[in-house]
């Protein structure tokens, strides 16, 4: 059996070949490539363009398409296998994903060939959970705002948010999706002495948080953050009439995706003082433009698309794959 490995700067070819020893192992040839690029800008403009566009909408350089044809697994993080890929390989039966999504992976045309499609879900969870305790952190307290004065040589000591600023005791966070990355952020909130509610209709599971539904939520909320996944279904779920629901001293949160919300509403609100502040991590537009609004902001705090990437995440995904991987094929 013989096994494709599509490597990239996040994860290249000495850490996949580490962690995918489990495959090598139990008797799979195991080859790696490595989908190019000249800088991790260059490499997360590509994912925005397939989380946006879906599998079809960047194409792989033909040399990571060689003989193809022969290979029964193909495991790729970011790299894109959309119908032409699928199509050539006509030996392929399992595609495994190195992330907690299958967005890169044209997932219907896979199954419609028999090919199982196997993700590995809450793989960065903890990265981002930990990023955005430190995002709600850091607007709430100010801490990027006099980082950036005291950079510039100002003693900043007046803020927009100096009449409310907050301790997270007993004030109540609003988690929007409450998979892996949401109860890992309830839990490490609920250190803090936070009340913790969540709005997730999918959620079934056990929890001594209370689940409530989406008005409640935003209108009781002191932060609101969000972790839902990007669907069609969940497209710009947060839109301005939401953020007109929430206090006026409440924060936004968006470690997720930048599509759950509609951005020119959020600063909208954000201009309107309708919040209090924003932290976002995400945007429709990677990298952010001079120009940008949020850029010129007072009220948010913004991060390059950076909560998921920590060397724990890329080093520990291809093993959980792996062993996922030889469980599916048992």
């Amino acid at each position: 059996m013989k096994c494709l490995a599509i490597a990239d700067l996040f994860i290249p070819k000495d850490i996949m070949k580490q962690g995918l020893k489990k495959l090598v192992d139990a008797g799979i040839e195991v080859t790696i490539r490595e989908w190019k690029h000249e800088n991790l800008e260059q490499l997360q403009k590509d994912n925005l363009a397939i989380e946006q566009g879906g599998s079809e909408a960047v194409k792989l350089p033909e040399i990571l398409l060689k003989d193809i044809e022969t290979f029964d697994i193909i495991i790729t993080q970011f790299a894109p296998l959309n119908k032409e890929v699928i199509r050539s390989a006509s030996q392929l039966k399992t595609i495994g994903v190195l992330r907690g999504g299958k967005e890169n992976v044209n997932v219907n045309f896979a199954k419609r060939n028999n090919i199982t499609v196997i993700n590995t879900p809450g793989r960065n969870a903890r990265s981002v959970a930990e990023f955005t305790v430190g995002l709600i952190l850091s607007e709430m307290r100010n801490i990027a705002r006099s980082h950036a004065a005291l950079k510039q040589g100002q003693w900043r000591k007046d803020f927009p948010n100096n009449d409310f600023v907050p301790e997270l005791e007993d004030r109540t966070i609003g988690l929007i999706g409450f998979g892996n990355i949401g109860q890992l952020v309830g839990r490490f909130l609920n250190g803090f002495d936070a009340r913790i509610i969540f709005f997730d209709p999918y959620f079934n599971g056990q929890t001594d948080f209370e689940q409530v539904n989406l008005d409640t939520l935003l209108r009781e909320a002191d932060v609101v953050s969000l972790h839902a996944r990007l669907t069609e279904e969940t497209k710009h779920m947060i839109r301005y009439e939401h953020f007109r629901q929430m206090k006026k001293t409440a924060i936004f949160v968006n470690s997720a995706r930048s599509g759950l919300i509609k951005e020119d509403d959020l600063i909208k609100a954000l201009k309107n003082n309708e919040i209090a502040g924003a932290a976002l991590d995400t945007f429709d537009h990677e990298p952010l433009e001079g120009e940008s609004p949020f850029l010129q902001l007072d009220n948010v705090t913004v991060t390059p698309h950076m909560a998921g990437s920590t060397n724990d995440a890329f080093r520990n995904t291809p093993k959980k794959l792996a062993e996922l991987l030889i469980k599916h094929l048992n």
